[in-house]
């Protein structure tokens, strides 16, 4: 499937914030791409607002149109508040769990060891992406691809502990989705209400 493969800090940088990790340039850089990116911006309409903030999850977390359309499509039938069921349904893809889990740096590069079938779910290696974690299903890494520099690396002195929702096993080098996690529990800085009201519109 199709993913965004260009520059990352250019897409950062439009919306002002480092949504795929830290990033130096943006740091330095703080302000739309182009020649005219340094100059007052320009008032925004209601509905590229909108659309900003649904763009904005979308590279967050790595998932395409038609994905994304999918998932809020089944939060909007469940029971409860749209906008949060879509991020916890985001937040309980697998490749974002691995992210979680501390066990990839990035998003991209968790889609990236699970593809590559070096992540068990509940024991058994599973290389979509998207798969869905739920509450007492255990990630881990796959026995053989335990020593892989990138995993090690990333796991090199990560916090887990701010994320209440995993419970990790550092001897196993796996990690417990406890429960789908509550929206104030979930860091990112995305205004889901701007979403749901953007797809009420269409």
């Amino acid at each position: 499937m199709a993913r965004y493969t260009g520059p990352k800090t250019k897409i950062a940088r439009r919306f002002g914030e480092p949504i795929f990790g830290a990033d130096k340039i943006l740091a330095k850089r703080n302000f739309p791409p182009g020649q005219h990116g340094n100059n007052k911006r320009r008032k925004t309409s209601e509905y590229g607002v909108m659309l900003a903030e649904k763009q904005k999850a979308k590279y967050t977390y790595g998932v395409l149109e038609r994905q994304f359309r999918n998932l809020f499509d089944h939060a909007a039938r469940k029971n409860g508040i749209t906008g949060v069921i879509l991020l916890q349904s985001l937040e309980s893809r697998l490749d974002n769990v691995v992210y979680r889990l501390g066990i990839a740096p990035t998003r991209a590069a968790a889609r990236q060891l699970v593809s590559h079938k070096h992540i068990v779910l509940n024991g058994k290696v599973v290389n979509i992406p998207s798969c869905a974690v739920k509450p007492g299903d255990v990630v881990g890494v796959r026995e053989k691809s335990k020593s892989l520099e990138v995993i090690e690396a990333a796991l090199a002195g990560f916090n887990h502990s701010k994320y209440p929702w995993i419970e990790w096993d550092e001897s196993l080098k796996a990690g417990k989705f406890l429960h789908v996690p509550a929206r104030e529990d979930i860091p990112e800085n995305i205004k889901e209400q701007l979403i749901v009201e953007l797809y009420s519109k269409n």
